[in-house]
């Protein structure tokens, strides 16, 4: 990789950079790469998701919520003895 040096950044230019790294949760480096990759048109392909699963769901719904939908499950997983003949 090929490294850059840039001097007599403006400051108005330095604090939006430093303020949307802030933002992003990111290094200022990461941030100026990121924004010269998307004025050139070449974005790097995110890296996959380590999850495809409803982790981010996972404790969000209340004691009422999850009782509730157990009740539901429980009913549709009664098996009826007659369909089974």
């Amino acid at each position: 990789m090929k490294t850059i040096t840039l001097r007599s950044i403006p400051r108005d230019l330095a604090r939006v950079l430093e303020q949307r790294a802030r933002a992003k949760g990111q290094s200022l480096a990461k941030t100026v790469l990121d924004l010269l990759e998307e004025s050139a048109g070449i974005r790097r392909q995110a890296p996959p998701a380590l999850h495809h699963d409803l982790d981010a769901l996972a404790g969000t719904w209340t004691e009422e919520e999850g009782a509730a939908f157990e009740a539901a499950l429980r009913e549709q997983r009664r098996i009826d003895p007659e369909l089974w003949q």
